[in-house]
């Protein structure tokens, strides 16, 4: 009997020993492979850089500028254009149907005293059609709330009244979340205040819940691959569609003149104008539908004008009197 007990605790010590080391070895792989990974990102930064750089000489009917940071400039994506940046720029081509200039202002690794700092000041070389803030995820390792508040103040002060700003995506770590949460009230906060519309990036990537963030994410953990940048681009989209709307109907219904006279005000009065043209449109298409008894009238007759009348309902010569 001891013998056997003796076999059994053996046997139970190997299991849990090589458990242990398939584990440990599984846990060294996963690490080697992470480190690879971030080895492959900042391979990727100058590629990525000079992509968007290259892009800047591209001439386009709608410009788009974006503001950001290594999540803007699509690191962990497959190619930079599958970045949220580069899906928003295709979905901005379709719906307006126009070419698009992209101005891709981020910079791999900024905070957002970095964007005020290095980005701000590019943004006053372009008039943006379209504009897209993301900024934020790299104050939190560091997180001060006075000072990101006083940087948001700046950037947000700068961009156009119809930019689109991102709140900071969900982190899932709690302690990384709670200053995410600080953050993201400044963004709505002051985001209110001036008028700019807050895409919904936090709630949309919480939402998609940490199993398939792991999946969305790029090796190193850290970054969204082609399907992060998908959802990413969601958060968006919305916003971004009634921008690309607004800016279509203020260059149908309003001169550069006007809509520079009218600045914030201009989008209110295109769209006013464009519902009173189709408001006009379809009583003029109700005016020229034949009415009830008209529509008897051709029935009866085979569809054939009667006698002594045009296809209008004027007299003419036919069937008159001689």
């Amino acid at each position: 009997m001891r013998t056997r007990t003796l076999v059994a605790l053996l046997s139970s010590l190997a299991g849990a020993a090589v458990v242990s080391g398939a584990a440990g070895f599984g846990a060294r792989a996963g690490i080697r492979g992470q480190r690879a990974a971030s080895q492959r990102v900042v391979d990727m930064l100058p590629v990525h850089a000079d992509w968007w750089r290259e892009r800047l000489h591209h001439e386009g009917q709608l410009t788009y500028v974006a503001i950001g940071d290594s999540a803007a400039q699509g690191v962990g994506a497959t190619a930079p254009g599958r970045g949220y940046v580069g899906l928003l720029a295709r979905r901005i081509r379709h719906r307006s149907r126009m070419t698009v200039r992209v101005v891709n202002l981020s910079v791999s690794g900024s905070t957002t005293w970095g964007a005020k700092k290095d980005q701000l000041p590019k943004l006053q070389h372009f008039t943006p059609d379209i504009c897209t803030v993301s900024i934020g995820a790299n104050d939190i390792a560091d997180f001060h709330p006075d000072k990101f508040e006083r940087n948001i103040r700046a950037i947000y002060g700068a961009v156009p009244s119809h930019a689109v700003v991102a709140e900071l995506p969900c982190m899932f770590v709690p302690d990384r979340e709670r200053k995410v949460a600080v953050a993201n009230e400044i963004v709505h906060r002051v985001a209110g205040e001036l008028g700019l519309t807050v895409a919904p990036l936090h709630e949309i990537t919480k939402r998609v819940g940490i199993r398939r963030t792991f999946f969305n994410t790029y090796g190193d953990l850290f970054h969204p691959n082609d399907r992060g940048y998908e959802i990413w681009a969601s958060a968006f989209e919305p916003a971004v569609d009634n921008r690309v709307d607004t800016v279509a109907a203020i260059r149908r219904y309003l001169s550069a003149r006007e809509a520079e006279d009218l600045g914030r005000q201009a989008g209110d009065v295109a769209h006013a104008r464009a519902e009173q043209d189709t408001d006009g449109a379809e009583t003029i298409d109700t005016a020229n539908r034949p009415s009830s008894l008209d529509r008897l009238r051709q029935r009866v007759t085979g569809s054939l004008p009667l006698p002594g009348r045009t296809d209008d309902g004027e007299p003419t010569d036919v069937g008159g009197a001689a």
